[in-house]
């Protein structure tokens, strides 16, 4: 199954899979096998969800805009990924796209982009993240797809954090920690922009008692670079996939 096409179906879309079922996908998921994938009847693909798992499925009618999949039996079971939140300060368009792709693939279970002091864009192609998310997500072969909320403001953010949730701010030339990290599954990374927090905002987070600085190292990365530093840093304590009971 890992050369056949993967795709992600939201469960709110479709009744629970079972073996024999006939799915039919959306009409930019039968287009993408028709015409870019060149697959034809006949051919496996896998369909999954954190709600069904993954199923191997045959691929039993395909024309243009439709096609139809007969579900033959599943290969992995239902599970979540059991990763961090990430919130991030808005970049340059690729950069945003790099930070959305990077952190699907390192298990960020919620993006949660917010304004700055020194965000350069306030506006984010919601639509586009989504589908860059999800292509990710078929890639690196996860069963669920990452949320990504809409832009606040970072303080509106602070003040209203969850208790019981620790927040791990890369803040630039923070003491570095004699241990690892020590996080747990809802914990969140903060990254800043292009140009680094504001001094009030450094205050800010250090006068939180949720807030942990993170030292990324003696050089100052680029944005894009320590949102996948500070993930691998910090997610190294969690296990990537946990069961979710169904």
């Amino acid at each position: 199954m890992r050369d056949c096409p993967r795709l992600f179906i939201p469960p709110a879309n479709i009744d629970p899979m079972g073996a024999d079922g006939l799915l039919d996908l959306a009409p930019g998921q039968a287009h993408y096998l028709g015409t870019v994938m060149r697959q034809q009847a006949g051919a496996e693909v896998e369909v999954f969800n954190a709600r069904d798992g993954a199923w191997r499925g045959v691929i039993a009618h395909l024309r243009r805009d439709h096609c139809r999949i007969r579900l033959v039996e599943r290969n992995r079971a239902p599970a979540a990924t059991a990763g961090l939140c990430l919130l991030f300060a808005p970049l340059k368009r690729d950069a945003t796209e790099t930070v959305i792709r990077m952190g699907t693939e390192l298990g960020v279970t919620r993006f949660r982009p917010v304004v700055t002091e020194r965000t350069n864009t306030h506006r984010l192609n919601a639509a586009r993240l989504e589908s860059i998310a999800c292509e990710a997500a078929e890639q690196c072969e996860r069963l669920d797809v990452p949320g990504i909320d809409p832009l606040v403001p970072l303080p509106t953010l602070l003040s209203q954090w969850p208790e019981g949730t620790t927040l791990f701010a890369a803040l630039e030339r923070s003491a570095r920690h004699a241990s690892p990290p020590a996080p747990r599954v809802g914990d969140s990374v903060l990254i800043g922009p292009e140009g680094g927090f504001s001094p009030r905002e450094h205050d800010m987070l250090r006068t939180r008692a949720f807030v942990r600085p993170l030292s990324l190292g003696p050089l100052v990365l680029r944005a894009d670079t320590a949102a996948a530093a500070a993930l691998a840093l910090v997610g190294a304590g969690l296990d990537t996939v946990c069961g979710t009971g169904l």
